[in-house]
């Protein structure tokens, strides 16, 4: 009898165990409202759901206001990481945190060790005595802001490196109120392929950031997160603000699909081909909001 309760109170605990982490993955909580919206809309008011991910390069010409000497929004959001403000996240999905360790070695410039002969080690060559290298002094308008600590930021990238970012956000039709919403789940920061300096010649996500989050906690009541106005100095927004009025350029890279493949997977012709496939996705998706209450 009591291996019977043994066994009962086993899968019981497995049970609880399996539907809190099932709770934990699912976007909406158990009232209902998507927990990494900022406007959270109630699962029984949306009628049409799509997941878009947008490719936004910060040296366009529409994106120089994100990007403003010593305003660029990856800076913002770094510094912010480094001081604990916003927590960092493996990807975009925003279900696995990135450890401290992990996101300050993303940010670092791989080097590879010279290999020394016994001779060389005995004639002293790189050892502390020699000077290290003697590396240039970057001084503090290096571009890193860390407030003239050189020696911890100058094995980093430089901020305007990270020029490529992507964004995750969930496209709504909200019945209640008979109209689509933009609704940003994350921001990635990318290491662009060319500025990747360890040969693989690939893009390297540095780690994902929840827009709420960057709402909350970085963006309202910060003076240093703005939208850089050219044109008129008192014209400078919010970025939040400047997020709501889609005051920035980018294409649509990706569309949740069973397949889970990319524009660029699936469209012919190489670049050119993506592009066009992208715009067109993108005018599909004007045309079925204005269509949808024709019948």
């Amino acid at each position: 009898m009591k291996h019977c309760i043994l066994l009962v109170s086993l899968f019981a605990a497995i049970f609880v165990m399996q539907t809190a982490q099932a709770q934990e993955f699912n976007e909406f909580s158990n009232d209902g409202y998507n927990q990494n919206s900022v406007r959270p809309i109630h699962e029984s008011h949306i009628m049409y759901k799509k997941t878009l991910w947008y490719r936004m390069s910060l040296k366009e010409k529409q994106n120089k206001p994100l990007f403003a000497k010593n305003n660029e929004l990856p800076r913002l959001i770094i510094e912010a990481a480094k001081l604990g403000i916003i927590r960092p996240y493996e990807n975009d999905s925003l279900r696995t945190r990135k450890s401290n360790e992990k996101f300050l070695e993303a940010l670092k410039i791989p080097t590879s060790e010279p290999t020394l002969s016994e001779d060389e080690i005995a004639m002293g060559f790189g050892g502390e005595e020699s000077g290290g290298g003697g590396g240039e002094d970057f001084g503090t308008d290096g571009g890193w802001g860390d407030g003239g600590n050189s020696s911890a930021a100058a094995n980093e990238y430089f901020m305007t490196d990270f020029y490529l970012m992507e964004i995750r956000e969930d496209m709504l039709f909200d019945k209640k109120r008979s109209r689509m919403i933009h609704d940003i789940q994350a921001i990635t920061i990318i290491l662009p392929a060319e500025k990747d300096v360890s040969g693989k010649g690939i893009e390297v996500p540095i780690a994902s950031f929840s827009y709420k989050e960057l709402c909350s906690n970085l963006f309202r009541d910060n003076p240093n997160a703005i939208w850089y106005s050219d044109a008129n100095q008192r014209s400078h927004l919010n970025l939040e603000k400047a997020f709501d009025l889609r005051l920035f350029a980018a294409r649509i890279a990706k569309f949740a699909n069973g397949d889970d493949r990319s524009i660029s997977d699936m469209a012919e012709g190489g670049d050119l081909g993506a592009l066009v496939d992208s715009q067109r996705y993108e005018h599909w998706l004007v045309e079925y909001e204005s269509n949808l209450w024709e019948n």
